[in-house]
């Protein structure tokens, strides 16, 4: 079949191998190619079936259905396997199957039949060969299995593939399956009393001739059929377990007619509960039977599922019962193919699986006919279901359903454990460790202390009094407690004077024990003029929260400077292992730092909007606006101040700049009207939003809050022109005329210092003209530097209508006027800009010179510093309360609530101090700092809301000495 398929001339190189010739291998092998599928190549069956599928679907106007549907669904790589309601048909079928074959390539051969007068009709070239009776009829034809081998070769012999004899073929492999189980050889003699049953089921085997079984489900005397039904039984012992399947047809006159469908298998190898055979029966009858309905052709009206195992029902019947994983896992495919109303009980002897399940001889086989057409409640007209007494909800002690389990956890902490967990600054645990320390030398001490009262009470006199030696044996006390906790191994094999493993993790710091018992670094500095706890630092383990504690301590203390500068405090006193690691996730979440040295946001760098690639247009088509200045110039005797203009084409990249001789709305309005008179009327107009034009020029900053935007929008309308805005406080949203007035300035100052003299209104406006004139000619696509290419492009190619480039030969004629066809010119020139802008400039927005990469999105509740003008220390701090995200779902701008306003502004303005503050405002790190304390509480009062309880708040800083209610009922309280 493969051969009969080619393969594509560009996919044939997947195919080369060598050959040599005449077998000699000395010679220079040849190389070819395979022009056909070959066998061994894992696609050659898929590209084989779909070019004998794609010949049926291109031939199915020329043959019936039948024909199409055989060769689409009835074959299995090259073997086909059908079957008609008569002979005709099947000689009919036969002969278009291999016409339909024929047309794609394929020779269709080797047909065989139950039917001596369908072989008949074959010719004999077609036919299978060595075909033998088999004695099962006078016309019952097939192809002989191989021979005999040993026990396994006998019973793989018998082909049953739907398992008619299953029952009887059960106890055979059982033989097998006991033979396994004692681990019995292949060539070892088999036990006698394995023989004696297998020689006993062996003698059995001719008496298969006699048993049959109609072939076909629908009988030939039976008329329309109005009633489909399927009936699944199943069953289980400790032998194997079984399911055989029933197709019941009733036809438009009543007749009934049940038809066996499958089979058996033998238990498995590992021991099993009876209840868990039956459900593992049950599964497979779903399984099963979600098979046949899918390959039958047949629309059953209803589908029924029997089983005479009331554990099986009980748990199909209970869905909200927990089972145990066996039990859960086949429930789970049950109830997700069937309902429960499907199932039904049924009694063992009624049961025909019974016999799949345990096995049976030929006599029995023969004496049971229900096995082959079904129970008889199955013939009854109107079907009775067998009932079952036993209440099939009740469970009781079944072993398989998961018992509560109440788990209880405690934890155990050491007093000195306790106390550490309990602090959060290092300074005031060595505080209170050192007030223990003084208690405990004061019991100790009782007896000098103690005075005894007339009334028989002691009382004792203690002294509050901290000196530096219990702060430092407190301290001693910490670290000791903590290093025998974590490096208690190494310290034991130093005290023993043994070298420390190599594996250790000290073994290179040289340590030691010092007399007061704690492990220090030994090092290589001993010769040194440095302290001695700066030679031979203290040893403190990574994991330990007293490590975390002091590298805190240190880090506010040097003023919260950065890694370099705590390890170098720290190693002064102390070497914490894995230090590098604890320093930079301490920085990263550190408020303050974050506060004064955390960058803003960034986020990947948007799309660039519609109306900067739109092309075609008149310059000017689409514009950007934007005030710059103030320029002084002299007016008479004094000096009054000037503003610049500037009008960009968001499109090519034009300028035109305009005077304003003032900063209210009317001399906006009239820079607008001067532009439009000498330029044309804009369709789209985008400016920055209010106080951000110019960005940080206050002066420029502060006129524009007492514009009239109202008159200017009426203004817009009435010229029939798009305003839209930028977002407030986002300057890097007009990047495009931002750049540009960058480049206007250095322009203008290089010419106003080189001539160091003040201008009047007449020298600025012509000074703005030669600016607009040389930032119009400079290029906006990439200079190459060979002579061969073309010029680079400007604006002023499509404003002036100037090329580069001279015309090509042929496009005027002599006879042409240079007036009459001045037309064609500039529209070839406007034509050639905006090909050479589409190659040459478009690909040059491709790129993403920064914000390459998406960032974390802000959520509602981020506590964020709003990034502004001032100095960092006096930005202030806000909560997210709204998300606006762009159409790929990336946050752009936000709105944020302060203490007294609800402002709008881009991320790139924002920096992120505390994440997620609806989630976290209850740990230590979002009320570590007393600015972000304040903070909370005001917006907390102000948002009003419910009751909430924060524990260890605020540690080490300014809190509440004990449990308060304030306003907003916020309860917070401090266990330091």
């Amino acid at each position: 079949m493969f051969y009969q398929v080619k393969v594509p001339v560009e996919d044939r190189d997947f195919l080369r191998f060598y050959w040599w010739e005449n077998g000699n291998v000395d010679t220079e092998p040849k190389e070819y190619r395979m022009t056909v599928h070959l066998f061994g190549a894992t696609s050659s069956p898929s590209c084989s079936n779909y070019a004998l599928q794609n010949t049926a679907k291109e031939n199915k106007d020329k043959f019936d259905s039948l024909v199409i549907d055989t060769l689409t669904k009835n074959m299995y790589v090259d073997d086909c396997l059908s079957s008609t309601d008569t002979e005709e048909s099947a000689i009919s079928l036969i002969k278009n199957v291999t016409e339909l074959c024929k047309e794609g390539g394929f020779n269709m051969t080797k047909w065989t039949s139950n039917s001596q007068n369908v072989v008949q009709s074959i010719p004999e070239k077609d036919c299978a060969r060595n075909i033998e009776e088999w004695n099962c009829g006078d016309d019952s034809l097939t192809d002989r299995a191989l021979g005999v081998r040993g026990i396994l070769s006998i019973v793989s012999s018998i082909y049953d593939p739907i398992g008619i004899v299953s029952p009887f073929v059960l106890t055979a492999k059982s033989i097998l399956q006991g033979l396994c189980k004692k681990e019995i050889g292949w060539d070892e003699e088999i036990p006698n009393t394995e023989l004696s049953s297998w020689n006993k089921w062996l003698s059995q085997l001719k008496g298969l001739e006699n048993i049959k079984i109609d072939r076909c489900y629908k009988p030939q005397h039976f008329k329309a059929i109005v009633s489909y039904q399927l009936h699944c039984f199943a069953d289980a012992s400790d032998k194997g377990y079984g399911c055989v399947f029933y197709i019941r047809l009733v036809d438009e006159e009543g007749s009934i007619q049940c038809s066996f469908v499958r089979k058996s298998r033998v238990a498995p190898l590992k021991s099993m509960t009876i209840p868990r055979m039956e459900l593992t029966a049950a599964t497979s009858a779903v399984r099963l039977g979600n098979m046949i309905i899918r390959e039958i052709e047949y629309s059953f009206d209803d589908i029924y599922y029997y089983s005479d195992s009331m554990s099986v029902l009980r748990y199909i019947a209970n869905s909200k019962t927990r089972f145990h994983t066996f039990v859960a896992n086949r429930l789970a495919v049950i109830h997700e193919s069937t309902k429960v109303n499907q199932w039904h009980y049924i009694g063992t002897k009624e049961n025909p699986a019974d016999l799949a399940s345990r096995g049976a001889t030929i006599e029995q086989f023969n004496r049971n006919p229900q096995w082959l057409r079904g129970p008889d409640f199955l013939w009854d007209k109107d079907i009775k279901f067998p009932q079952c007494t036993e209440d099939t909800s009740f469970i009781g002690n079944d072993p398989e359903v998961k018992k509560p389990v109440a788990v209880c956890t405690v934890e155990s902490f050491e007093g000195m454990e306790r106390l550490i967990s309990y602090f959060s600054n290092w300074e005031r645990l060595v505080t209170i460790t050192a007030r223990f320390v003084l208690a405990a030398n004061h019991f100790r001490n009782a007896r000098d202390s103690i005075e005894i009262e007339g009334s028989g009470k002691m009382s004792m006199k203690m002294s509050d009094t901290l000196t530096t030696s219990i702060v430092e044996c407190a301290e001693r006390s910490l670290i000791s407690y903590v290093q025998h906790k974590h490096l208690s191994e190494d310290i034991q094999t130093l005290e023993k004077k043994c070298p420390l493993k190599i594996s250790s993790k000290l073994s290179k710091l040289d340590p030691f024990v010092d007399k007061d018992g704690l492990l220090r670094v030994g090092g290589r500095l001993e010769r040194s003029d440095i302290s001695y706890e700066s030679k031979h630092p203290i040893i403190l383990p990574k994991d330990s929260p007293i490590s975390r504690l002091i590298i805190e301590n240190i880090h506010r203390s040097i003023g919260h400077l950065g890694k370099n500068s705590i390890l170098a405090v720290l190693r002064q006193k102390y070497w914490i292992l894995g230090a590098n690691s604890i320093i930079k996730g301490l920085v990263s979440r550190c408020v303050r730092c974050k506060k004064y040295q955390g960058t803003c946001a960034k986020q990947k760098m948007a799309n660039l909007p519609k109306e900067r690639l739109q092309a075609d247009d008149p310059p000017f088509t689409r514009i950007g606006i934007d005030f710059f200045g103030p320029f002084e110039v002299k007016q008479g005797r004094s000096v009054v101040k000037r503003y610049g203009v500037i009008f960009t084409c968001l499109t090519i990249r034009a300028i035109h700049l305009e005077l304003a001789y003032s900063l209210d709305t009317d001399s906006c309005i009239n820079a607008i009207r001067r532009f439009i008179s000498r330029r044309g009327v804009p369709v789209f107009i985008r400016t920055d939003n209010g106080t951000n034009f110019v960005g940080s020029e206050r002066e420029l900053g502060e006129e524009m809050k007492r514009w009239n935007f109202n008159q200017i929008q009426e203004f817009m309308i009435q010229k029939r022109i798009q305003w839209e805005f930028n977002p407030p406080s986002a300057s890097h949203f007009g990047g495009v005329w931002e750049r540009l007035i960058r480049s206007v300035r250095k322009v203008f100052y290089s010419v106003m210092h080189e001539q160091n003299i003040r201008l009047t209104d007449e020298g600025l406006m012509t000074l703005f003209c030669e600016v607009e004139s040389i930032l119009n000619g400079r290029p906006i696509t990439e200079a190459s530097d060979s002579i061969t290419d073309l010029n680079v492009l400007t604006p002023n190619h499509l404003i002036l209508q100037r090329p580069g480039e001279s015309f090509p030969p042929g496009v005027f004629s002599k006879t042409d006027s240079y007036v009459r066809r001045r037309w064609r010119q500039i529209q070839y020139l406007a034509d050639l800009f905006w090909t050479r802008w589409r190659k040459e400039y478009l690909p040059l927005l491709q790129r993403r010179t920064k914000w390459t990469k998406p960032t974390r999105n802000m959520q509602v509740g981020d506590i964020v510093l709003i990034s502004d003008n001032a100095p960092r220390n006096s930005w202030n701090m806000a909560r997210v309360i709204e998300l606006i995200k762009d159409k790929d779902n990336v946050v752009r701008i936000v709105k944020v609530k302060t203490a007294n306003s609800v402002l709008m502004r881009p991320i790139a303005k924002l920096c992120l101090l505390v994440e997620s503050f609806h989630r976290q405002w209850n740990t230590s790190v979002a009320v570590r700092h007393p600015s972000l304390w304040t903070f909370i509480r005001c917006m907390k009062d102000q948002q009003g809301s419910a009751e909430t309880s924060i524990d260890a708040a605020n540690r080490g800083d300014n809190p509440p000495k004990k449990k308060e209610k304030v306003e907003g009922k916020w309860k917070i309280g401090c266990k330091d």
